[in-house]
């Protein structure tokens, strides 16, 4: 859909490649850590969304032709363009599964590879994942708000550019049914959905012949926007019309939409009044700057609503609009990697890692992850270095909670780093975005209650294993002492 060649990245990621060039490092191993430090919306989970594309763009990454036109008049000498002109990426990649819960802190992914390589895919990197995982995370949430109700994505219109198109797929990810985007839908296999808008009412003579025109267009999937001039003493009195008409043919209207007004008390009227005129069936959809927090309080008021349309809040990721997913070199040249910071929360953490989700017997989660080095046998102690004294509420965190552990000896470990691609290519055939969503809203359902509340949830915790812990704390010293 789109040109991922070399050009699509930073000009500091070719300038940092140049300079590793020009020092002779090209060949010069490197690992770096993508994750995030704050998580969006005042939720505790994030679910993490992208990688599949990502790899599938890093298999073909490269220079084209016009790439390097441009870039030798930029400054850059021949030689490393002629460098360029070969590069293809040939590292790896550990990652956990893309559909996962993922939190602050830990390592979503590594790559692996030479310093140049590693760099190159800096901004492709957080271009795709930071964006896809936030709108994943923002669908997830509208999910958690509607229950079994059907979700679709109505917000192409309202997106940033063609960013539309990847947040449709992001939604899907988290876990809305249908979109309204054609080209996602042609693209990523996502189940299509559309009405109509108010203009295709009022280019009729009147509301009446609007709908049996479109119902006469789509039999089967006939759903009638019925607040173009009054919803209650026009438009629903109009559907029902039609609905009569339908059924005389051996059709059904499928549905009407609700778009302004109060929802709740609408759907409520409308609800009534196809019921008792012989349409139970008929469902009623709201559209209309509808949000997780929107999709509750009106089911809280007890409108009877069989689906949302939701556009803006989420395909721009309202009210945060972006992710604030980093990538920081954790090891050079076989030595481990940190960097330092005034904000004890952002220094990084060294060297090849495991993270390791824990869960007790019965398979519940324990409401902790657990860093390790690569290397490290099961760790005996853990310590949490990144603990936030609040919940994104404000409440403290309780270190009392059922979810947490007693000792690493009454949980198990379960690794979520696996290697994804080596040597450039996909270490095993691409998931479907099918398969992606069901995985997603198995590992929802696994989080503990009260880390999914929308409001004041439970802080979920990081940790390190003493043994990481104390090769970073050794790091820090010898660091500051190094500028002292």
């Amino acid at each position: 859909m789109f040109d991922f060649s070399g050009s699509y990245t930073d000009q500091y990621e070719l300038t940092m490649a140049c300079g590793y060039y020009k020092d002779g490092r090209q060949h010069e191993p490197a690992v770096f850590d993508y994750f995030f430090r704050r998580l969006p919306f005042g939720g505790d989970y994030a679910v993490f969304a992208g990688l599949e594309d990502l790899l599938g763009i890093l298999e073909h990454f490269r220079f084209n032709a016009r790439d390097l036109t441009y870039l030798r008049t930029q400054g850059f000498s021949p030689s490393f363009l002629a460098f360029l002109e070969s590069f293809r990426f040939r590292g790896s990649i550990r990652s956990c599964r893309e559909g996962d819960l993922v939190f602050p802190s830990r390592p979503i992914l590594q790559v692996e590879g030479t310093i140049i390589e590693t760099q190159l895919v800096e901004t492709l990197l957080l271009n795709m994942l930071n964006f896809q995982t936030l709108i994943a995370t923002k669908a997830s949430r509208i999910r958690l708000a509607a229950g079994n109700r059907r979700l679709i994505d109505f917000g192409l219109r309202r997106a940033q550019g063609p960013g539309g198109y990847y947040a449709s797929r992001a939604a899907f990810v988290g876990g809305f049914d249908a979109t309204s985007n054609v080209a996602a839908g042609r693209d990523f296999g996502i189940p299509m959905s559309g009405t109509m808008a108010h203009s295709f009412v009022q280019s009729f003579d009147d509301e009446l012949s609007a709908f049996r025109s479109y119902a006469a267009s789509h039999p089967t999937n006939c759903v009638l926007l019925v607040d173009t001039y009054d919803t209650l003493r026009s438009g629903l009195p109009n559907a029902i019309t039609v609905a009569r008409e339908m059924s005389q043919r051996g059709q059904a209207l499928l549905g009407i939409r609700l778009d302004s007004g109060d929802l709740a008390q609408l759907a409520k009227a409308a609800r009534s009044a196809l019921d008792q005129a012989g349409f139970p069936a008929v469902k009623i959809a709201a559209s209309n700057q509808l949000d997780e927090h929107i999709v509750a309080s009106l089911l809280e008021q007890g409108a009877p609503l069989d689906i949302f349309g939701v556009g803006t809040a989420l395909v721009t990721g309202h009210p945060d609009g972006a992710l604030d997913g980093v990538y920081k070199l954790a090891l050079s040249a076989g030595r481990p990697s940190i960097k330092l910071s005034e904000n004890p929360s952002k220094i990084s953490i060294p060297g090849r890692k495991q993270v390791y989700r824990l869960v007790d017997r019965a398979g519940r989660w324990l409401g902790v992850d657990l860093i390790t080095r690569a290397d490290e046998t099961p760790p005996s102690a853990i310590t949490f270095p990144f603990e936030r004294p609040a919940s994104t509420s404000g409440k403290p965190t309780d270190p009392t909670s059922p979810h947490d552990p007693a000792s690493l000896a009454s949980a198990r470990l379960e690794p979520l780093l696996e290697t994804v691609m080596e040597n450039g290519r996909r270490s095993g055939a691409p998931r479907t975005l099918a398969e992606i969503a069901a995985y997603a809203r198995h590992r929802l359902l696994q989080l503990p209650p009260e880390y999914r509340h929308l409001d004041q949830p439970a802080a979920y915790r990081v940790g390190l294993s003493q043994t990481l812990a104390d090769e970073r704390a050794s790091l820090i010293a010898a660091a500051r002492k190094r500028t002292a």
